[in-house]
């Protein structure tokens, strides 16, 4: 590899293996009726008594609707987020609500063919990115029950076969995209060679654990540079570990729990062999959330910090230790599902912007309001992009209102999906990377090619 592919060769070269992920997921051959009881099992067992007080607190008043990237791109109510929550309400009625002696006389059991009609509401219309859920009046979590019929439809074997074959994967081999210790170990030699810099790989101690992620290491590993240069100019104490580097879980996108704790257990198990007190996680929004608050693996508070990348460096520019070059630009900043409305993390990386003397102009829904990308959820693995191109025309219309030159993310996965909209729509409006823009705003030193 003679020199680094641009993000869109990489996604590019995404696509294609995306397209072959259908035939790679493992069989889930059951008899109908076994698939819907151990959906409805699975729906059961989660409905507690707060499940129960939203679902009777629903006053059908149609905010989530207008909440809803899919709903607003479509009109169509079968979208409306509410909606899909309809399996879990009819099972609340029939087996737990207080009135289910009188549902279970005329209303029916859900059934494996509903199940497999809901997957396209709960997969590949739902991002759960929980916007929904901050724009119900009766603050009901809808994200969180659409969580369960995800669950639930995985556990009837129904999840779709593209998200499945990579959380099999990630199962059975800790990898993602083929994503091995052996490839992590080349593209770091690749790395260090061309770059002229120090990854330090497999410290016994350090105060710092990096996770980077199977897209960086297969296709963009300009992220990963970028990380090092950053930690290597700042004179962290960090390294990677080839028995614990992989940030994206699959477990937590099938919505599989106990998939999703094995997967963050050995995240966990890692940080703690070396002694860490930061586990810093990559651009990858959806593993904020996946071990952020992970303290229930273990029933007991974590011996180190989660961070996120773009949390990170905000607070490194904004404690003065982080100092970058200026030269001004018009950007707008498109805030991560999970790292915004779900983590709060705003105003970091607009302090790393603005660090970098840029002007931030906001699309007319931003921070906590704003809409998602389209793809969160595992949604850009899916082969439905007629639907998902609508959102992607949405979004390329709110960052024309901005009237900024410059789209800028902390997100891998939303990077991938404007990028695929950028091809779809012939926009020429350049889509970045918020670690990768601060490592080319490094003063003109040598600090970074070697760690601290």
């Amino acid at each position: 590899m003679s020199e680094f592919p641009t993000f869109e060769q990489a996604m590019q070269q995404m696509q294609g293996m995306l397209e072959k992920l259908p035939e790679m997921a493992p069989p889930m051959q059951m008899p109908p009726q076994q698939r819907a009881d151990r959906a409805t099992a699975v729906m059961v067992q989660n409905l507690d008594a707060r499940f129960g007080t939203y679902l009777e607190s629903c006053i059908h008043c149609g905010h989530c609707a207008e909440a809803c990237h899919f709903f607003q791109v479509t009109g169509d109510p079968k979208y409306t987020p509410v909606h899909k929550l309809d399996l879990l309400r009819r099972t609340y009625r029939r087996e737990s609500g207080p009135f289910r002696w009188l549902y279970r006389l005329f209303s029916q059991p859900i059934t494996a063919e509903e199940l497999a009609d809901w997957k396209e509401l709960a997969f590949d219309s739902c991002t759960m990115c929980g916007r929904c859920t901050l724009i119900c009046p009766m603050g009901i979590d809808i994200a969180a029950m659409v969580h369960v019929v995800r669950e639930s439809i995985s556990a009837a074997g129904l999840a779709p076969p593209e998200i499945r074959a990579v959380e099999a994967e990630q199962a059975t081999q800790d990898t993602v995209f083929g994503a091995s210790p052996e490839k992590l170990k080349e593209v770091i030699g690749m790395l260090e060679q061309q770059a002229g810099i120090e990854i330090p790989l497999d410290r016994e101690q350090a105060e710092m654990l990096v996770l980077t992620s199977g897209l960086d290491i297969m296709m963009n590993p300009r992220g990963l540079l970028a990380t090092a240069k950053v930690l290597n100019h700042l004179g962290a104490d960090w390294t990677l570990r080839s028995d614990g580097y992989e940030s994206i879980n699959f477990g937590a996108q099938v919505c599989d729990k106990e998939i999703h704790k094995d997967i963050a257990r050995r995240r966990i198990d890692t940080a703690k062999k070396i002694g860490a007190k930061t586990l810093l996680l990559c651009e990858c929004g959806h593993t904020y959330p996946a071990l952020r608050w992970a303290e229930g693996i273990y029933q007991e508070p974590l011996p180190f910090e989660v961070i996120y990348i773009s949390d990170y460096l905000g607070k490194q520019v904004q404690a003065g230790r982080l100092k970058l070059r200026r030269d001004g630009r018009s950007v707008t900043f498109h805030d991560p599902c999970k790292t915004g409305r779900v983590g709060g993390i705003f105003d970091q990386p607009r302090a790393v912007l603005e660090a970098m003397g840029d002007e931030v102009c906001e699309t007319p829904d931003h921070k906590m309001t704003n809409f998602c990308c389209g793809g969160g959820g595992g949604g850009f693995l899916l082969n439905n992009l007629p639907l998902r191109s609508k959102v992607y025309q949405m979004k390329m219309q709110q960052f024309d209102a901005t009237g900024a030159d410059t789209v800028v993310t902390a997100c891998g996965s939303c990077r991938l999906n404007f990028a695929t909209a950028k091809m779809m729509l012939e926009s020429e409006r350049p889509i970045e990377s918020l670690v990768e823009l601060a490592a080319d705003h490094l003063p003109d030193d040598e600090g970074w090619r070697r760690p601290g």
